[in-house]
């Protein structure tokens, strides 16, 4: 097996089998919804060879591994002894939004490689007929049309299965719902037929009836390529499904609890939830060409200048629904194409690191992240190449954003969900035009924004004696590990608690690391202890924090809960004066967190050593409850 080493580290630092609730991949990311992540050891986890980063986002905890992350999935999949099928429920409540995400992503994940693959077939017939080498009224044209467009035109069938999964529904029933909103027989009911009359006249949901079901009007869409439909209709099903079985005995469930679901469901998305979802899906594509036509120029830059972020997050899942809504609604979408220039921008500064850099290392890195991002994955780049160095990082935003810009003044539009990157090109040519300005404006922005964020990272953005700076660290590093030179301090945990990884904690200041690396603790209690013979520093007026530096010149910042300042000393009781010197485990403050957290604010506590960058490394040993300082 050759990634086992890699997923038994995962495994492990995930906190084993028993802590996963669901697992998923997409191009990049192992997608984990884990029971319990402040289990996850993520500082190990990233330190892990293989592993490019962790991100905590659209609650979610992703483990971004690369281009090979199928095969890692897969073999991750039979060592942990987890089903393909398991479920994908998390005991961990999340917000509106993580929730939202995760029910995003859980659904368009598993057909994103088809939705790619069909879109390529589709965009490359549209080349062909624009080039002047098909007809199309060609078999060879309906032959690849039907090869491209079956996912798209079957979508509901598709998504009843992803979302039946997502939403604990039998993944057949779901299936079945969305076939019989694609029916051939009930779409071809309202050809050349007269209705029977209409419904809302005269306002914009005005539908003609032509059917009517036990005399209720049914309002006939066109449900191919439609997406919130199925998803809501599937949503409801998966409830359904539940009341049934509860009220059928087992020996009957096999066939009554799925003959029932579907005899109910399917009326009632034809009569309701199908015409209600497209309404919405309706004004929801007029609500965001609306947003575009006010100023395609400043979306541009806006939606280019945070797309990268929008993908570090995870939060793009949000966006690509609207965009395939957007095509099957209007027949194009001119939003999330302002944001495809960010892996040529991206591309751009890698390739700039790579020329510029004496390191190998970095090279060794950065060459197969480049390729992925000619091929529109741009994880690598990001979380390998320029995040970790800043100012190549803000080039690919600059440079992104005016890729946007560009493309919002030539009015690009992608007409189809198809391949990334470079096999992109075909997405924006028109079915119905050809080849036109969009195209140009697409080839236009993403050649700018290359050549942007090359000049801007090989010029001033980007300097290699950081690298150099950081190799000879890592040299020390390993010469002292070599002769036995390295020295370990332990720290002991100054306030009984659950731990948290530091990048867990709200404030950006400490889960980012500028004030230190350590750890977060959730207190049991409301006391704090010194953790070493130390000199108190600094002590707060309002004695929300404390500032320690021991013996051996650690320094230590002790911070109770998060905008506990605004409190005013309320709740906060010192034992110490600042420059007084206290020996361990010496009481030091005191605070009722009960009330703290009665008025509203959170009592995890950062505990960092703030002068992190004068030693070799700062670890959490969460097994031992301690801090290890390397030096």
């Amino acid at each position: 097996m050759a990634y086992k080493e890699l997923v038994e580290e995962i495994l492990k630092y995930v906190g084993g089998k028993e802590n996963i609730a669901g697992l998923t991949h997409c191009i990049t990311r192992l997608r984990f919804n884990l029971k319990d992540e402040s289990i996850a050891d993520t500082v190990a986890l990233k330190k892990t060879k293989g592993v490019v980063t962790v991100v905590q986002s659209g609650g979610q905890y992703q483990v971004v591994i690369g281009n090979h992350v199928p095969e890692v999935y897969q073999e991750f999949i039979n060592y942990a002894g987890l089903s393909n099928e398991a479920s994908d429920e998390s005991q961990q409540k999340k917000g509106p939004l993580d929730a939202f995400i995760d029910v995003i992503s859980g659904i368009f994940t598993p057909v994103l490689g088809l939705l790619a693959a069909t879109g390529m077939i589709k965009g490359l017939n549209v080349l062909f007929v624009s080039l002047g080498w098909i007809e199309n009224t060609s078999g060879t044209y309906a032959i690849l049309q039907a090869a491209g467009d079956c996912f798209f035109y079957f979508f509901p069938i598709f998504l009843g299965y992803t979302a039946a999964k997502k939403f604990g529904l039998k993944q057949f029933v779901g299936m079945a719902i969305g076939a019989a909103l694609v029916y051939p027989a009930l779409s071809g009911l309202t050809a050349n037929a007269e209705p029977l009359y209409t419904l809302f006249s005269g306002t914009i949901f005005e539908s003609p009836v032509y059917v009517t079901f036990l005399g209720i009007p049914v309002v006939l869409m066109s449900y191919s390529s439609s997406v919130i439909p199925i998803v809501i209709a599937t949503f409801f099903g998966a409830k359904l499904e539940k009341m049934i079985t509860k009220l059928i005995p087992s020996i009957l469930r096999s066939f009554l609890v799925p003959f029932l679901t579907v005899l109910i469901m399917v009326p009632l998305t034809f009569i309701v939830i199908g015409p209600i979802a497209t309404w919405i899906g309706n004004i929801l594509g007029a609500a965001v060409l609306s947003i575009y036509q006010f100023s395609p120029i400043v979306a541009g830059i806006a939606v280019g200048a945070v797309w990268q972020v929008l993908v570090m997050f995870g939060l793009h899942w949000g966006i690509i629904p609207i965009a395939i809504n957007n095509i099957g609604v209007l027949g194009y979408d001119p939003v999330m194409v302002l944001g495809q220039a960010t892996p040529f921008a991206t591309a751009g500064a890698v390739l700039a690191v790579i020329i510029k850099s004496k390191n190998n290392s970095v090279r060794a890195i950065g060459i197969p992240a480049f390729i992925s991002s000619l091929f529109g994955v741009s994880e690598p780049s990001l979380y390998g190449v320029t995040l970790p160095r800043k100012k190549p990082f803000i080039a690919t935003l600059i440079s992104s954003s005016i890729g946007g810009l560009i493309m919002g003044a030539f009015g690009t539009k992608s007409f189809i969900m198809g391949g990334m990157g470079i096999f992109s090109l075909p997405n924006y040519i028109s079915p119905s035009d050809g080849i036109g300005s969009g195209l140009y404006g697409y080839v236009l922005a993403i050649s700018v924004a290359f050549a942007l964020s090359f000049i801007l990272t090989i010029s001033f953005m980007y300097d290699p004696a950081e690298d150099r700076r950081n190799a000879e660290a890592e040299e020390k590093k390993v010469i002292s590990k070599e002769n036995n030179l390295l020295t370990e301090t332990k720290i002991d945990m100054p306030i009984k608690g659950k731990i948290l990884a530091l990048a867990d904690v709200e404030d950006e200041a400490f889960a980012s690391g500028l004030l230190g690396k350590g750890v977060a603790i959730v207190p049991s209690n409301g006391e704090i202890y010194a953790p070493f013979d130390a000199t108190v520093e600094t002590l707060f007026p309002t004695n929300h924090a404390i500032g320690l530096k021991s013996t051996e010149g650690i320094e230590l910042l002790i911070h109770i809960g998060m905008d506990t300042v605004n409190l005013k000393g309320e709740y906060f009781t010192s034992y110490v004066k600042q420059g007084q010197q206290v020996k361990k485990s010496e009481l030091l403050l005191r605070f009722d967190k009960d009330k703290i957290q009665s008025k509203g604010y959170s009592i995890v506590t950062p505990v960092v050593v703030t002068n992190t960058d004068t030693y070799l490394d700062v670890i959490p040993d969460v097994v031992n409850n301690v801090i290890q300082v390397v030096n």
